[in-house]
């Protein structure tokens, strides 16, 4: 039975474990907070839940997704993974204290994999005993249902770690795209300039949020506007990449939009925090 430890009960966290999961793989998910654990699970319970009513899977399946994950507050539940996925908050200090820890804890044949949306890496990768083995994950959010998994080589990951995660990919229903180290990676390099160049637009008073949403949708074809979607995504989520861009890329170019600044330290982070370019109440 193949074995994957998931370091984050988080959005991103919960959501690979449900994956994993849900594919036949024994899952342990990893959380310092009892809270997180506990919320990490009711959200798999949940998810799993309303896909069997939606008749995507079988009561069976539902039934032996959730029976598959174990969860745990040590990293020491880590020792006896195929593959670690770590979904931590998206701070360069924590994810290199967890490498540094699952390098002490894993044997080297382990990969360890990062679901970061924007740290190098290479960088990741120094805080370990052998850097041939470390790769980028990066899924989607919702996991469930994003096809998409960004898989980020970094300088020195080995040519067997790429093609044993690409299978892995695979293997869970999605589509694996092969990319290299670099600030943001393509999505979020891609990405989070159009949706700061949309925040600017709403602080310069150029149009409200709804409206600019609007013509994202409609006139390109974005099945979510980019303030929607910065909202699902976090707001805080969103400044921290930017920053990385920044100080990666390019200060001037990667300048987060004031407003976006002014709303994380507000406390508006978008659905998580109930306010951010819209009012969330679920």
């Amino acid at each position: 039975m193949s074995k994957v430890a998931v370091v984050g009960a988080g959005t991103m966290g919960n959501g690979i474990a449900h994956v994993f999961a849900q594919y036949g793989w024994d899952v342990t998910l990893i959380d310092v907070s009892e809270a997180a654990l506990a919320g990490g699970l009711a959200t798999i319970r949940k998810n799993v839940e309303r896909m069997e009513k939606k008749g995507v899977i079988s009561h069976q399946l539902s039934v032996d997704t959730v029976s598959r994950i174990k969860t745990s507050k040590s990293l020491e539940a880590a020792k006896d993974a195929e593959i670690v996925v770590e979904a931590v908050s998206e701070n360069p200090d924590i994810k290199f204290e967890v490498f540094a820890a699952l390098r002490r804890l894993t044997p080297p044949q382990t990969i360890l994999a990062s679901n970061t949306s924007s740290i190098s890496i290479g960088k990741l990768a120094k805080h370990t005993n052998n850097p041939a083995r470390v790769i980028g994950m990066h899924f989607m959010n919702p996991v469930p249902l994003m096809k998409l998994v960004e898989v980020i080589r970094g300088p020195e990951t080995s040519n067997d770690t790429v093609k044993r995660t690409v299978e892995i990919v695979q293997a869970l229903g999605k589509i694996a795209v092969e990319v290299n180290d670099a600030p943001g990676f393509v999505s979020n390099r891609v990405l989070m300039p159009m949706i700061n160049e949309a925040i600017f637009c709403v602080d310069e008073g150029v149009a409200t949020a709804e409206a600019v949403d609007q013509v994202m949708k409609l006139g390109m074809s974005h099945p979510l506007g980019p303030l929607a979607l910065a909202d699902l995504i976090g707001l805080d989520v969103c400044l921290a990449i930017m920053k990385v861009l920044q100080e990666g890329l390019d200060v001037q170019k990667y300048r987060p939009a004031p407003l976006l600044e002014k709303m994380v330290a507000k406390g508006q982070l978008g659905r998580k925090s109930g306010q951010g370019f819209y009012a969330y109440r679920d």
